[in-house]
């Protein structure tokens, strides 16, 4: 018969090959995990959620209270890791916060140790930061490309840096869904 063909019907054999191994070798690559501290595989961002880095200080409050009013204004709500106590490990917690968040905001003011840290951290996860600082010397050299707010830590200083950190959130939260 001409007709012993049947073209209706598939059939497929996979032979000598791990298919496991084959599926996956399209496979993003998952990051390597740090061993300092914990991370999640796969974030889990709060749209509204934005961390604050900054050092822990008395003379700070007023430059909070000016970062959590931009924040507000914004529609966004704010947390700094002070504000939170979920794991153990105060790095956990800190780590955690910005793996969560949405924006980071960074005063590099003093040139804090452990704000740069965060800052790196925030960068790996590809979080979009903020700068902050009262001097343009405390932005290191490695920091430079990336344009920063300076203020003044007085009443209308701390008013114009509210004023431009909200429109630089709302820049953001509007660009990024």
């Amino acid at each position: 018969m001409a007709n012993e063909f049947e073209f209706n019907r598939n059939h497929w054999a996979v032979k000598d090959v791990d298919l496991f191994r084959e599926l996956f070798r399209f496979a993003p690559p998952r990051r390597q995990l740090p061993k300092v501290f914990t991370i999640r595989d796969h974030p889990l961002i709060e749209d509204d959620l934005v961390s604050v880095m900054m050092p822990f200080d008395a003379g700070f409050t007023p430059v909070f209270k000016a970062i959590r009013d931009a924040v507000d204004e914004a529609d966004l709500r704010c947390l700094r890791v002070d504000d939170l106590w979920e794991a153990d490990a105060i790095i956990d917690d800190v780590v955690s916060l910005i793996d969560r968040s949405r924006v980071v905001i960074c005063d590099c003011t003093g040139r804090n140790a452990n704000v740069f840290y965060e800052a790196g951290i925030a960068h790996t996860l590809g979080r979009p930061v903020v700068l902050l600082t009262q001097r343009s010397e405390d932005i290191p050299f490695d920091l430079r490309h990336i344009r920063y707010i300076e203020y003044l830590k007085n009443e209308e200083g701390l008013k114009d840096m509210a004023a431009a950190l909200s429109d630089r959130l709302k820049t953001i939260k509007d660009r990024e869904v």
